[in-house]
């Protein structure tokens, strides 16, 4: 008997619960599943609609007490790196990059607990085993890579990267907390946009920026950055205030957030 993955989407919304970027907040997520016909171009249609993937599933912060987090990317054409992170360029010039299939390797699994344990000791994260850890590298219906960074042999940081039509996005990455004075996180963002210019891809989607949330503080330091609010992609503009996000009356209702969404001609129930 054949079976056929169904063509249109179904969006479903998470149970709340604590916030982990902003204390005293609940977080909701709008979310769909990837195992649908066409899977890639969904995922390219969504991502330039705010969503993240994690393995088979699409997801976009919805909550109804703030709309603080808002998806971030850089426009490529539109940046330029500051002295710093020429500085940690150059501080990095020796390392090198290769890019792999998504397999999971006992050496990024050492290097991903590492990273955790010194990191995100609290995280949600922090138990993850071997088998959740192949999962979130390999499970993926669309066309993902893992980008490895080597000093000599050693494998020091590594960036699950999502290949969409206009651009790269960083799903996760992880780094080796010993080189953490050549700012290896942030080398890495630079990279990708490197990266991306190399292969004519006007975008890097960096994930969600959250004003007053230190643990995003760093998205808002590349220039050409973009936040997606309101339905559109908008310059990020340090003059702007993005406390009125956080108010709980500018959050919009579940069912207008579903009807504004645009979804690829070949996702849309027929009449």
């Amino acid at each position: 008997m054949r079976h056929s993955l169904p063509i249109v989407p179904q969006f479903y919304v998470t149970a709340p619960q604590p916030c982990p970027y902003l204390e005293r907040r609940q977080e909701r997520k709008l979310f769909t599943s990837l195992q649908i016909d066409n899977a890639q171009q969904l995922n390219d249609c969504l991502s330039k609609q705010g969503f993240r993937r994690s393995q088979h599933v699409l997801y976009r912060p919805s909550c109804t007490d703030c709309a603080a987090c808002m998806s971030a990317r850089v426009n490529v054409s539109e940046f330029h790196a500051s002295t710093s992170q020429r500085r940690i360029l150059k501080k990095n010039l020796g390392l090198t990059r290769s890019v792999t299939s998504p397999w999971a390797t006992e050496e990024q699994f050492d290097l991903f607990r590492k990273y955790l344990s010194t990191r995100h000791s609290d995280g949600g994260m922090a138990d993850m085993d071997v088998f959740e850890f192949a999962a979130m590298i390999e499970e993926t219906p669309i066309r993902t890579r893992v980008i490895e960074y080597r000093d000599g042999d050693q494998l020091i940081a590594a960036c699950l990267t999502d290949i969409l039509d206009d651009g790269l996005s960083l799903v996760y990455s992880f780094f080796d907390p010993d080189f953490a004075n050549q700012s290896i996180g942030t080398y890495v963002i630079l990279d990708q946009i490197t990266l991306a210019a190399e292969y004519d891809l006007p975008y890097v989607y960096l994930g969600y920026w959250v004003p007053g949330s230190s643990k995003m503080g760093y998205k808002a330091r590349f220039s050409g950055l973009e936040l997606f609010r309101g339905q559109s992609w908008q310059p990020y503009d340090t003059t702007k205030d993005f406390d009125t996000a956080l108010h709980p009356l500018n959050s919009t209702p579940i069912t207008e957030q579903v009807a504004n969404l645009s979804l690829p001609e070949k996702h849309l129930r027929a009449d």
